[in-house]
This record gives structure tokens, sequence and C-alpha cells, in this order.
């Protein structure tokens, strides 16, 4: 089951609001079994011009799901990023079937229990220094580079490190400047 995150910025979380975004949220738990652990982050947010843009992220284990969707409406930015989340729920689940299929595996399941999908934490303030100013850590998930390129998509990010199911080596995917896919692969 999901639990929820709802924080608003420039607009009050009301209770009806609240409410709503746990409703037309919680249709994605269909795809989750009762034993999934997952927290639904959802960043709700009024501009100056009166659109609202809703940002909605759910780390797991395999699969970072996000989406956002702006709109003149906030019910209708919920809406959309809600249907936009199920497609990506939809779209990942077919692409893994499959390939689990093709491998001889059983169906990949949502339901496994979450894990911490990462810290940021800022070192430094001085936008001018050459030092790290953020560090992210992450869990490396044994994937193909097919997956890698669907989750480094479904993120929006320009690249992704993964664990090789193959190799068991890390591995980078990554989007070249001509829109096609590159793969960095490390020797261990």
């Amino acid at each position: 089951m999901l639990t929820y995150n709802v924080r608003g910025e420039n607009i009050e979380v009301t209770e009806a609001i609240r409410n709503y975004v746990e409703k037309r949220i919680s249709k994605l738990n269909k795809f989750f079994g009762d034993s999934a652990d997952a927290i639904a982050h959802v960043n709700l947010k009024v501009y100056q011009d009166k659109t609202a843009k809703v940002e909605v992220t759910i780390p797991m284990p395999y699969l970072t799901l996000r989406a956002e969707e702006t709109s003149p409406d906030l019910y209708a930015s919920i809406d959309l990023v809600t249907d936009k989340l199920e497609r990506q729920i939809r779209k990942f689940k077919t692409k893994i079937n499959r390939k689990s299929r093709e491998k001889g595996f059983d169906q990949f399941d949502l339901s496994v229990p979450a894990v911490d999908a990462g810290a940021d934490s800022d070192v430094s303030d001085d936008p001018t220094a050459l030092d790290v100013v953020r560090t992210k850590r992450v869990s490396l998930k044994p994937m193909d580079s097919q997956e890698a390129i669907l989750q480094m998509d479904m993120l929006g990010h320009n690249f992704f490190i993964f664990e090789d199911a193959d190799t068991n080596g890390t591995s980078i995917v990554y989007k070249r400047r001509d829109g096609r896919y590159g793969l960095i692969e490390t020797d261990e």
C-alpha cells in the first residue's frame, strides 16, 4: 500500500486537497501488492499566474516513478499526473514481463519492499567552487541495458548507473546528443 507525503508551495494543503490526492493516487495500489511499502511524495505548487503544478515521485527498489503536470486547475493536474504514472507503470510492467518470459523468469512484481532511494546532501554553498556540491548515494539494481534506458527515460535523466544482470559489473547508459543511447561498461 502507498503512503503519502503531500506538501504545498504557495498553497495551503487543505484536508479536501489531501483527500483528493490520496484518492486519485490510491488508484495505483492495484499495481502494488499488499506487501509493498512505498511512499508517494506529492508536491503541489501554485504560480503567480494561478497555474498549478503537481509533482509525484514514488521511489521503489527497481524503479522510481516520477511525473509532473501543470494546468490552470489543481485538480485537473492531479488527475493528469495520476494518469501519467499509471501509463508509466503499465509500460514498465509490460516490458519487464516480456523480458522475463523470454528469459524464463517469473513475472516482475512491484510489491517488493521499498529501499532507501538515496539521500542528497549539499556540501557547499559557494556556486563558484570546484568542489563537489551535491552527493547522492544510490543502490545499484541488477538489470539489463534496455531496462536501464527505460528507467533513465522515466526519470528524465541523461544517464543511469546500474548493475548489469549479465556481467554483474557496474554499467552506465546515457543519452547521446543525436538522440540515441550509449553504454559504458566497467572492467571489474
